[in-house]
């Protein structure tokens, strides 16, 4: 079996989670024998030379339109349905103010016409102009084999938004264990807290700051700003406090040895799918916060700590508990058994059968 990944152009330009996802994806699929290979949604492809196509981020439809249409070799899509609507109607700042106003698909629609006019994307296909991004999206679940959501909630929410009559198989983001390991004798700072991810605001940097400045916590926030988010980057600099700290993005060496040493991991979204850093904090030993927006509770159930992304006292109560509660071992050994990207590969693969590729 020959697969074709596609996905966006700036895939590794802006690296995010759907980067670590796709790369680890293809590995594992090729130790079960999937032949693999990742594409930008801005080359030319050669469509015969595969026996399926599988697409990444149904929210950039404009990418999955172009190829989809010009081959009629099956695809499935993973969907990585990341809505964000709740930070773009009710947190933006500026000329961004407007998107209060307007519906979830439309606001979508006018960032990708932006990203392509600006320069700063590829936009492959002319007929997402006249169609938008509601329409594109439904007309691609519609005829695509399959899609390979990450939770059952995503599923839930797929089928709420763009209600449609298609197979489906979760797959799990997860970790490699043999490159996650945490060693138990290492003592823990109860005073060090990591933020892992993309500095953006969806990300809820801000309310983060604002909830641990001056507070007897360290905490290090570790990632780059997004690419149209560096005046939401400074401005996360000229708030915090001195107990506050920021790395760019570090060597996958270095950032294990702080998952290591931090006593607490914390991802206050206003959304997330699944928080794959927050899988790899738990996987060292971490205790968890995490937002109560998105499908977070699905992989973390009662193993983690909520918290509100919008009040910053909730994000320090959640702290404040995690810090001083003992390590959730059940977390992590569920992750070794459920989060891995060998079985999101099994789970892949069984995704391309039901589509009826072998």
């Amino acid at each position: 079996m020959k697969v074709a990944f596609i996905t966006r152009s700036t895939l590794y330009a802006v690296p995010g989670g759907d980067t670590v996802q796709i790369v680890q994806t293809a590995r594992q699929l090729a130790k079960l024998g999937v032949d693999t290979e990742i594409l930008l949604s801005n080359e030319v492809i050669a469509y015969d030379r595969y026996d399926l196509l599988h697409f990444f981020n149904i929210t950039r439809p404009a990418d999955i339109l172009y190829h989809s249409k010009k081959t009629k070799t099956p695809f499935v899509v993973s969907t990585i349905l990341c809505s964000y609507a709740e930070y773009d109607k009710n947190h933006r700042k500026g000329v961004g103010i407007l998107f209060s106003y307007l519906p979830a698909n439309t606001i979508e629609y006018l960032k990708t016409m932006a990203r392509w006019i600006l320069g700063k994307d590829h936009l492959v296909s002319t007929e997402y102009i006249w169609k938008g991004q509601r329409k594109s999206i439904t007309g691609i679940l519609n005829r695509a084999a399959g899609i390979l959501p990450n939770s059952e909630s995503e599923y839930r929410r797929v089928q709420q938004t763009y209600p449609c009559e298609v197979n489906y198989t979760v797959v799990p983001n997860g970790i490699n264990p043999e490159q996650f390991r945490y060693d138990i004798t290492t003592e823990k700072d109860e005073q060090l807290v990591l933020c892992v991810a993309r500095i953006e605001g969806n990300k809820n940097q801000v309310n983060l700051i604002r909830a641990l400045n001056n507070t007897r916590f360290r905490l290090l926030i570790i990632g780059a700003h997004a690419p149209n988010q560096a005046g939401y980057y400074h401005h996360c600099r000229t708030i915090a406090a001195a107990n506050v700290d920021f790395l760019d993005r570090i060597a996958e060496d270095v950032l294990l040895t702080y998952y290591q040493r931090a006593k607490v991991h914390i991802l206050p979204s206003w959304f997330e799918t699944t928080g794959l850093s927050s899988v790899e904090a738990a996987a060292m030993g971490c205790n968890i916060v995490i937002t109560d927006k998105g499908d977070t509770r699905e992989y973390f159930e009662n193993d983690a700590f909520y918290c509100d992304p919008s009040e910053p006292e909730t994000i320090l109560a959640a702290v404040e508990k995690a810090s001083t509660a003992p390590f959730n071992e059940n977390l992590r050994e569920k992750i070794l058994k459920q989060y891995t990207w060998k079985q999101a590969a099994i789970q892949t693969l069984k995704a391309y059968q039901l589509a009826g590729i072998s």
